[in-house]
This record gives structure tokens, sequence and C-alpha cells, in this order.
């Protein structure tokens, strides 16, 4: 791999990273209630589940997904029902007076490391767009001729760490704005905010079609 197919793959990383999709609403969601440090924990989840569709689409696995119509249904479906529910738990989750991640604010129930890294990796895991992105792009920055894993390794460090800090920058603009959700009604409106977002990008999940390799 030469240093310029190494740059292009930084710059066409960078761009899908930032394009708003599931896990910057995940990042953002949980930025604003949880604060950019107890957020990571979502944020590890997230590349983990990013690096297994890597892994899946290296394989070749993510061709035979994408080649077949029942098994690319079958992630797009159970994507967009994960993404809709986390967005419905978000819309109905309860908000209560108390000390919570600002002094004054109301308290906002803060969910287990391990549920918030299995979160992120569902989230991301499931997410039929990240496995067209991988099969449709890899191809274009493996060289021929080259041994292919030291490329694989290459290529999933990089994304992994571009993605680490997009994420977190996410997260780190909507903790800034912890300061004005310091009454419950704010918490509410945000919780309806990110929920519905989160349902709307996993109900956007159903319209993904197979790539025309299908």
């Amino acid at each position: 791999m030469s240093f310029a197919t190494w740059i292009t793959f930084v710059v066409a990383s960078c761009i899908i990273a930032v394009s708003p999709g599931s896990g910057a609403v995940l990042s953002m969601s949980h930025g604003l209630a949880y604060g950019v440090k107890k957020t990571s924990a979502t944020i590890f989840g997230l590349q983990a589940g990013l690096m297994t569709v890597f892994c899946i689409a290296g394989a070749g696995v993510g061709s035979l997904l994408l080649a077949s119509e029942i098994a690319f249904n079958i992630v797009k479906t159970v994507g967009a029902l994960y993404l809709i529910y986390l967005g419905l738990c978000q819309w109905r989750a309860k908000v209560e007076p108390g000390s919570a991640v600002l002094e004054g604010a109301p308290q906002v129930q803060l969910p287990s490391v391990k549920k918030r890294l299995l979160t992120g990796f569902l989230t991301n895991a499931t997410n039929p767009k990240g496995i067209i992105f991988m099969v449709a792009v890899l191809p274009q920055f493996i060289s021929h001729g080259v041994p292919l894993l030291p490329q694989l390794l290459i290529l999933a460090a990089t994304l992994c760490a571009i993605d680490l800090m997009v994420m977190h920058g996410y997260a780190l603009l909507a903790s800034s704005m912890q300061r004005f959700f310091r009454d419950a009604r704010a918490v509410k409106k945000q919780n309806r905010f990110f929920g519905g977002m989160l349902m709307a990008v996993g109900g956007a999940l159903f319209f993904v079609k197979r790539g025309a390799q299908a």
C-alpha cells in the first residue's frame, strides 16, 4: 500500500465518520446525558462494532451478505429495529429532579459500562450501511500482489483511530451544552429529540438497498 493510497483512505474515513449517522447520534445523546468521560465506553463499543463489520467485509462475508437478499434483509431489519428500540427507550426515559452529571441538574440514570459498551457495539455491528461501505470501499485501497493481512491491519487501525476522535468530538460538542439542560423539562426534550433521531435513522435503514453487485 502506497502512502498516497493511505492518505486517500484517511480522507474517505474522515468524510464517512463526520457524516451524521446512528453512531454520531448515539455519541451526542450520551455525551449530553453523561458527559464525555462516561460516553467513552459507548464509543469504544461503537469501535468494536465497526471493527466487527470491517472484519466481516475483509473476510469476504460482507460480499456474501450483499449477494443474498434474505441475509441482507435480516441484517437490515435487525439493525433498524434495534435503533428504533433505542430511540423509543430514550423517548420514554424518566427524568427525576436530583443530582446528576451537573450539580443541580435533574437525575439521569447512568447505564452500566457493560450496557454502554453493548449499546455502542450493536449500533454499529447491525448497521447494513456500514457493511455496504466496507464492501464497496475496502477493495479500492487493497494492493494486489501484496500480503493482505498487513494492509487490513493498517486500514483497520486508521479507520478506528479516526472514528474514535470524531465520535469523541461529537460527544464533547454535546456535553458542552449540558448547562442548558439543568431542569427536568429540558432533559425530557433532549431525550425526545435524540430518541426521535435514533428512531428516524432506524426507520431510514428499512429503505437501504443492496448494491449493484447484489
